[in-house]
């Protein structure tokens, strides 16, 4: 059995979600299940059109819009939970050999959730699951 490693993509300016999607397509030629979860997001963002293109790919939204220069309505908290207990079970299940949390850097900073209940839910995936975790502000260890 393969062990799935875990990848954090950090820091000031672009690249992070794009990154973590060339990761994503090089498994998905590789005949792997991705799945992207995308934490504050909630708008019409180009990557969304990647799994009209990209067998195996699934891409889930768990945000209204971009918030980060507002602060966090009940709305968007209650989102981005419903959205990190979505991932817990779509970690633990095992179905998908690839599950990137898009932004849960970003969602931890601004008290969406903590970064113990996301060091529970990485601690309870399926061993060969590996995940991408992307966002600024990486302040916290994740394993």
């Amino acid at each position: 059995m393969n062990k799935g490693y875990i990848h954090v993509y950090t820091g000031n300016g672009k690249g992070k979600t794009t990154a973590a999607l060339g990761l994503s397509i090089r498994a998905i030629c590789a005949g792997k299940k991705v799945f992207f979860g995308q934490f504050i997001k909630g708008m019409d963002y180009n990557e969304l059109k990647s799994v009209e293109y990209l067998p195996n790919l699934q891409i889930e939204q768990f945000g209204r819009d971009c918030f980060i220069y507002n602060e966090p309505t009940d709305e968007d908290i209650k989102l981005a939970k419903e959205g990190l207990e979505e991932c817990r079970k779509i970690l633990k299940e095992g179905k998908y050999d690839i599950v990137v949390l898009d932004e849960l850097n970003i969602a931890i900073y601004f008290k969406l959730f903590t970064s113990d209940e996301v060091i529970k839910i990485l601690k309870e995936r399926a061993p060969h699951v590996e995940v991408i975790i992307t966002g600024r502000y990486d302040g916290e260890k994740y394993y």
